[in-house]
């Protein structure tokens, strides 16, 4: 029979539905079909400023907007040949190994809400808040900050914010052995993950797969560190992969553990951009930000940043004008959606929920 499921949650309303054909309990086939938001933020920007081209970049994945925004400013500095300070660089490296610590723990609280466990979601949005407000005293924002400037930061972090995420981190650093005894090994869990939609790294290859699904393939690509910027290379961090630990390399779980592994890794991560910057003499962090954008070098770049969805690319072309003339993203939710139809035959219904939770795909990168 045909059978349309979707939307499963108030943000995929008419922008994701998949249309399956069933046999009883099993997936034939499954077709996702994917609405608008009405954003339109490629041609959006031909129309736009370039420092507003930061805005849209922010709400692309409104659980990630620092690293959204970080992807876009660094295409443009890119593009005009902008080289901004070791201090702003470790700014931006803290604030988006924040997000994306944050943006990991929707992933994590909505999956095991979308199988039946309340308690984790609770409990890691009860954690997040404290990013939320960190974000909140830093940008005067808890969703969208524009915080990311072309060539530099908004402004410098507040007196005594650096003590703040110190705080957080000892908050935080105990908090994940808890998730994995409540969650991760929670025996109905590892059944309802392990050795189900099994994505072989070829496969994810192939459909352009990237970040932590790609990861729980298997493969070790993070462009963190392969192909670094903002200084990731001089950080000490480890990029984990998925392991087959519940029954296959490649399944829902260990797409999940991977996500959970990568929070211990951006803990490592902030707590040297800390040091760091407790080393580091103020300084103007806008000093490298133009004062006018009404005329700028005409030219086309691509840039690639590793996102908390995988690789976000920006190609940019500037016809010397205070606007872009073409700007195409590159979104990873987009990519890993298209995979679906690949994974999805032989499922239960039951398990195509847990299939489209673990990809972790956010709409608003999806629209078109």
């Amino acid at each position: 029979m045909t059978l349309q499921m979707g939307p499963q949650h108030p943000a995929t309303h008419g922008v994701l539905r998949l249309e399956l054909q069933t046999d009883g309990e099993l997936v034939v086939s499954a077709v996702p079909h994917i609405g608008y938001l009405h954003r339109c933020f490629e041609k959006m920007c031909e129309n736009i400023t370039w420092p507003q081209t930061i805005l849209y970049a922010d709400r692309l994945d409104y659980c990630a907007s620092m690293n959204n925004a970080l992807g876009m400013a660094l295409a443009c500095e890119k593009l005009f040949e902008i080289e901004v300070s070791e201090r702003v660089q470790a700014i931006r490296v803290l604030v988006a190994e924040l997000n994306r610590i944050a943006s990991h723990m929707v992933a994590l609280g909505t999956y095991g809400l979308d199988i039946g466990a309340w308690t984790p979601f609770l409990l890691l949005f009860q954690q997040r808040e404290h990013i939320l407000d960190l974000f909140d005293e830093l940008s005067g924002s808890r969703l969208l900050y524009n915080y990311i400037w072309i060539g530099g930061l908004a402004h410098d972090l507040p007196e005594g914010w650096l003590g703040k995420v110190r705080a957080f981190l000892s908050y935080m650093q105990p908090k994940i052995p808890e998730l994995n005894t409540l969650l991760s090994y929670n025996k109905i869990f590892l059944e309802r993950t392990g050795k189900v939609a099994v994505l072989p790294a070829d496969l994810a290859i192939e459909y352009g797969v990237t970040g932590p699904n790609l990861r729980g393939s298997g493969m070790k690509w993070d462009l963190r560190r392969n192909d670094p910027y903002s200084g990731y290379e001089t950080y000490d961090f480890e990029i984990p992969v998925g392991r087959g630990e519940a029954g296959a390399v490649g399944d829902c779980f260990d797409r999940y553990i991977v996500r959970i592994i990568e929070m211990e890794q951006s803990l490592r991560i902030i707590t040297q951009a800390i040091e760091r910057l407790e080393r580091m003499p103020g300084e103007d962090v806008r000093a490298a930000v133009p004062k006018s954008f009404a005329k700028v070098p005409a030219g086309e770049v691509y840039f690639r940043t590793e996102t908390p969805k995988g690789e976000l690319g920006f190609y940019v072309v500037s016809d010397g004008k205070a606007k872009p003339y073409r700007l195409k993203c590159r979104a990873p939710s987009f990519c890993t959606l298209s995979v679906v139809p690949r994974l999805a035959p032989g499922l239960l219904i039951a398990d195509l929920v847990a299939l489209i939770g673990s990809l972790d795909v956010v709409l608003g990168e999806v629209d078109r």
